[in-house]
């Protein structure tokens, strides 16, 4: 099944250059749909309004982090079959492990690139 390249996608951090740098490899890839979000409380806000083809996430953010976002994500009826893609600086093998107990689609390590970006998207969504 092909990507809606047009599909809404929200990102999520509360470091103001990685969105700007998510943003951007998003748009190299042909997404320019994208909404921000500075923390898992405001994307639960924003998500409770609006239809997003997928989240990408940040783990570490305050007051409520990203795994705490993909948990009410995935406890709620109306959105937990949104696609969510954690990104973190950390590989630990326990907060992997949490994350896919919890529901993520799939992990990203900081740095990554656009390449990366697309592969961790075509497996969650398909080719594009």
């Amino acid at each position: 099944m092909a990507v809606d390249m047009n599909m809404s996608i929200l990102i999520v951090d509360d470091y103001k250059t990685m969105l700007r740098i998510i943003r951007n490899l998003l748009k190299q890839l042909g997404f320019n749909m994208v909404d921000e979000a500075s923390d898992g409380s405001a994307a639960l806000s924003k998500m409770r309004t609006k239809n997003y083809g997928l989240v990408i996430s940040d783990w570490n953010m305050e007051p409520m982090t990203g795994y705490q976002l993909l948990k009410e994500v995935r406890a709620d009826e109306t959105l937990k079959s949104t696609p969510f893609i954690m990104i973190t600086a950390e590989s630990k093998t326990e907060n992997v492990i949490a994350a896919k107990k919890a529901g993520v689609n799939n992990y990203i390590v900081k740095p990554f690139n656009a390449a990366t970006l697309k592969a961790k998207i075509t497996s969650v969504l398909g080719e594009f």
